[in-house]
């Protein structure tokens, strides 16, 4: 099969089999014995300390060539930083063969992979390098990187911009663009804090299958697949939240999962099909408990990426020092619309829609036509992080009845910068309040709602063992390291997110 080679990609070629030719392996498979980092070099090293650095052993990607003749200065990019590698021919090659030097260092390409040992020492220009005494090609490069322009310290000053390179080529995105590592950096160590948190107060972590019969969890459109061996129709998950709950009646305390969900949905700025949230599950705790450990994990998670609770966002400052703000999802279409909406029945809940021009579908119920309303009208107000408490029963088949308000379960949705963030509820353990909302569920499948629940008989029947009060929640991974790193888009946030296929020559 040919290939649609430019100029660049045919030199290099070129310089590929000239290197075989000469008995030079371009890919050599041996460990190369790196010691050292860029990073640490350079914080590290001082004349003071010169004898710490005399024998350094580093490797990275070449990212800018200075040719002096029989003198290179050479950048190399590693994991860590870039710096600056002072390569003299007299010392690489010290004999009358100067093979090596023609074919390998006169012939390095911006991308290409190379290893030194060397010493460090501070150039007349007070740049910390590495001054090299061997130098190894460990891998060529044949297709040159989109050309960025950096300062002198090494810094993008002119990134590649286009989203159509970026989200599809991620690995010359990581290369050329080094902050958008930098973001990915700072989601492990989110995820890793949180880990940290739920461990350390006693939560266990736990694996749910990804492939289920029943789709259940979520109001939300499956994936569908099919499982050979079984000959039977399987969903990916779109949510974990009824296997944590049987974990609760099998004896766990505190159960927690990241997992990585499929919904069959739209995309945007904030939705992607597949998406990790982290859900836990706690006995003896209701919603109320919830909201106050909610907040101390996102204040530990603020003070851990920025030092600080004040977290910049766009061009605002979200502060998430607890307590956060709590409000009904009624009073909060009334604060927002000036409309009453707590005893309106479906059909007046439509004439609200008309009222604030919201065109919506005809086979949804009372519940959605509630979230509908709360999403265009108030979601997008609470920029602040804010608990959206106490929604009506229909809007949630999973929840709690409330313990006050009748018709209203124990359910709240954290806002922050008008997104949804997490969703939690004191968790609904009456096994036969729980089929009637599944038959309820039922109903709106028949009309056409193609979010409404499954009815999971093994889930009823595991309730029917019994469970603890239980408070549980989910928190969309993605969006939180949106706000956490300050990122517009989900995309920006997942390393590979999904695109239409591209087609190739």
């Amino acid at each position: 099969m040919s290939q649609n080679l430019s100029e660049q990609e045919i030199i290099r070629r070129e310089k590929l089999k000239s290197l075989q030719t000469a008995g030079i392996d371009p890919y050599p498979a041996a460990l190369y014995p790196v010691s050292d980092y860029s990073i640490h070099i350079k914080n590290s090293f001082s004349e003071e300390k010169k004898d710490d650095f005399a024998h350094v052993c580093v490797a990275g990607r070449v990212m800018s060539i200075n040719d002096k003749g029989k003198v290179f200065f050479i950048k190399i990019q590693d994991s860590k930083g870039i710096i600056q590698l002072y390569v003299k021919r007299d010392e690489i090659c010290p004999g009358e063969d100067n093979t090596f030097w023609s074919l390998v260092v006169k012939g390095l390409d911006l991308g290409d992979f190379i290893g030194v040992t060397g010493f460090v020492f501070i150039t007349r220009t007070g740049e910390t390098s590495i001054h090299a005494q061997t130098l190894t090609l460990l891998s060529k490069s044949l297709k040159p990187l989109p050309v960025v322009k950096r300062d002198e310290e090494g810094h993008v000053f002119d990134a590649v911009s286009d989203p159509e390179f970026r989200y599809r080529q991620r690995y010359a995105d990581l290369v050329i663009n080094p902050e958008v590592k930098d973001t990915f950096v700072k989601r492990t160590k989110i995820i890793n804090t949180i880990r940290e948190f739920l461990n350390g107060n006693g939560a266990l972590e736990v694996d749910t299958p990804v492939l289920q019969a029943i789709p259940g969890g979520a109001a939300a459109r499956p994936f569908i697949t099919h499982h050979n061996a079984l000959d039977t129709p399987f969903y990916l998950r779109i949510a974990n939240e009824l296997y944590l709950k049987r974990l609760i009646v099998g004896g766990f305390d505190w159960v927690y999962e990241f997992s990585r969900n499929f919904r069959n949905e739209g995309m945007d700025r904030t939705h992607n099909p597949e998406f990790t949230v982290l859900e836990w599950y706690t006995a003896y705790k209701d919603y109320f408990w919830m909201m106050e450990t909610t907040e101390q994990l996102l204040e530990k998670l603020a003070l851990a990426i920025h030092g600080t609770t004040d977290v910049p966002v766009g061009e605002k400052i979200i502060n998430f020092k607890a307590p956060f703000k709590r409000i009904s999802i009624l009073d909060a279409i009334k604060e927002n619309t000036g409309i009453d909406v707590s005893s309106k029945d479906e059909a007046g809940l439509r004439e609200v829609c008309k009222q604030l021009n919201l065109d919506v579908p005809p086979n949804i119920g009372k519940g959605k036509l509630i979230d509908e309303i709360f999403g265009e009208t108030s979601e997008h107000t609470y920029s602040q992080p804010t608990f959206i408490i106490d929604y009506p029963i229909e809007m949630s088949p999973l929840t709690k009845k409330h313990r006050e308000k009748e018709d209203l379960v124990e359910r709240f949705e954290l806002m922050i910068n008008g997104k949804e963030i997490a969703n939690a509820y004191s968790e609904l353990n009456d096994p036969i309040d729980q089929r009637e909302r599944f038959e309820e569920q039922s109903k709106l499948m028949e009309r056409g709602d193609d979010e409404a629940m499954f009815i999971d008989q093994d889930f009823l029947r595991s309730l029917e063992y019994g469970m603890p009060p239980t408070s549980g929640i989910g928190i969309g991974i993605d969006r939180l390291v949106m706000l956490l790193t300050n990122q517009q888009s989900i995309q920006d946030v997942l390393l590979f997110p999904q695109m239409r296929p591209e087609k190739m020559d």
